[in-house]
């Protein structure tokens, strides 16, 4: 099949399918005379593993760790359960990250309580006044 059937199968883009290749997610496929990619069921099954993965938020590197062990299953369960205990412990920082966002929202929306004129807005005020704590390297989360 063609890239476009895939795509069409997949309920996803052209592209996106071209980024998975270029990332080393999806196999390149094999080519037609004509040097047009020819897909197969394995390409359409593999693609719908990485779209479920992606769907949970996973990373590239989870997915390869994934795909890997997919692959080759000589490690057992114990690896993939370690990929997903790791995966979770980044759910839950960027749960408190976004508790955290939701908070210093609702705190800059407490400054403006009327319908005023926006230049004594509290909101924009407090957003000119905000300083902001530098934050260290985003190593700690999946998505870096």
């Amino acid at each position: 099949m063609k890239i476009g059937e895939l795509a069409q199968i997949a309920q996803c883009s052209v592209e996106t399918i071209r980024f998975y290749e270029k990332e080393g997610l999806l196999p390149a496929p094999a080519r037609t005379t004509g040097n047009f990619r020819s897909y197969n069921a394995k390409h359409a099954e593999r693609l719908r593993f990485i779209r479920n993965c992606r769907a949970l938020d996973m990373s590239h590197e989870e997915i390869h760790t994934l795909l890997r062990l997919a692959d080759q299953p000589v490690e057992g369960c114990s690896a993939i359960n370690s990929v997903f205990d790791q995966h979770i412990q980044h759910v839950e920082v960027r749960i408190k990250e976004l508790e955290q966002l939701k908070q210093q929202l609702a705190e800059l929306r407490q400054q403006c309580q009327t319908e005023q004129a926006a230049h004594p807005c509290g909101i924009l005020q407090g957003l000119a006044e905000m300083t902001i704590e530098s934050k260290p390297d985003k190593k700690h989360t999946h998505l870096g």
